[in-house]
C-alpha cells in the first residue's frame, strides 16, 4: 500500500541527513499516517481511509462531505 494521504495528497520526500562531520546521507521522509474508519453520512456506510494528521484536523474544521467527494 502506498504512503499517500488521500485528502492532502503528501506523499514521502526524499533528503539528506547531515551529520555533525557534514556527512551526507541520503533519507525518506514519510507523512505522518494513520488509518481510521470514518462514518459517511451521505452513504449511510463506514470507509476506512489513510489519512495524515493534518487531513484529520482539516475533516474536524469542514466535516465529511470533502471525503465523500473524493470517495465516489
Amino acid at each position: 500500500m502506498s504512503k499517500v494521504c488521500i485528502l492532502t495528497g503528501k506523499r514521502p520526500i526524499y533528503g539528506n541527513n547531515v551529520s555533525h562531520a557534514n556527512n551526507h546521507t541520503r533519507t525518506r521522509f514519510e507523512p505522518n499516517l494513520h488509518t481510521k474508519r470514518i462514518w459517511i453520512e451521505e452513504e449511510k456506510r463506514w470507509v476506512k481511509v489513510r489519512l495524515t494528521a493534518k487531513a484529520m484536523k482539516i475533516m474536524s474544521k469542514t466535516g465529511t462531505a470533502e471525503l465523500a467527494k473524493l470517495l465516489k
